[in-house]
């Protein structure tokens, strides 16, 4: 299988922790140019350094807050100016705060529309053009398991996850015809700082440890263990490489089995 993006560049969102720093780094080592995208300009140096180059490969970081998608236009429309170039995009954002869904306030439903969906197609409205001149394009949006199977306390997310999965299918279909497939990588439960502030919150309401929150999170898998954020990286990396040239608009859980649903 090819999985060299020698020439490639790709940006990576929510690159400087988690599952998108653990997909930043398998990129640069298959070659990729990586542009880091992330509100912390500190944690987006410490990232960079971190990346592995061959000595032809050029990285950078972007610093865009989410929450304000005209900061996130001004941004990219900097970063093409300069003549910046995008063959594969990433798609991965923090997910809103948990709790039941009839307890939450409007307000959290607008934010977490805004940095999921607003701000993902800001970005593929601007970064597109590209892939087509290039005349190749991956877009991969890591979402979460619930758009096939709610989960239970999350209920903002499992409500704007399923947004972006329509939004993504819908895209499939338009962008298709000019060689660029779009693509959505679910996780399960993923030893991440979220996961880490899942767990606190749930042991807290519950009078549980966070140990024994993760125990539980772990018994869920039929693999017996939560994952770790380089092996959702490496389904990433695989649905943007070449070897994945005919998959297109689909989900792609990576949960050990967890989800009931096909």
């Amino acid at each position: 299988m090819n999985l060299d993006f020698s020439g490639k560049t790709v940006v990576v969102c929510g690159s400087t922790q988690g599952i998108g720093f653990a997909a930043a780094l398998e990129f640069a080592i298959n070659k990729a140019n990586v542009v880091l995208l992330a509100r912390n300009e500190d944690k987006l140096k410490l990232a960079l350094q971190q990346l592995s180059n061959n000595g032809q490969q050029k990285h950078c970081y972007l610093t865009a807050d989410f929450s304000d998608p005209n900061q996130l236009i001004e941004t990219i429309d900097s970063y093409l100016e300069k003549g910046g170039d995008c063959h594969i995009l990433v798609n991965n954002t923090g997910g809103p705060k948990g709790g039941p869904i009839i307890d939450a306030d409007i307000s959290e439903f607008q934010s977490a529309f805004t940095q999921h969906l607003i701000c993902n197609h800001i970005l593929v409205q601007k970064l597109s053009p590209k892939m087509k001149q290039n005349k190749y394009g991956r877009i991969i949006n890591v979402i979460s398991t619930s758009v096939k199977q709610p989960l239970p306390n999350l209920g903002v997310s499992n409500t704007i996850r399923g947004a972006v999965a329509s939004w993504s299918k819908t895209l499939a279909t338009e962008l298709a015809p000019f060689n660029i497939t779009v693509n959505n990588v679910l996780p399960g439960a993923t030893n991440t700082i979220r996961l880490q502030s899942i767990a606190e919150t749930k042991a807290s309401k519950t009078n549980e440890t966070v140990e024994a929150v993760f125990k539980e999170m772990a018994a869920e898998s039929p693999m017996g263990r939560i994952a770790q954020a380089d092996e959702i990286a490496n389904a990433i990396v695989f649905l943007a490489s070449p070897a994945a040239s005919y998959i297109n608009g689909i989900n792609v859980p990576v949960d050990g089995g967890r989800t009931k649903s096909l």
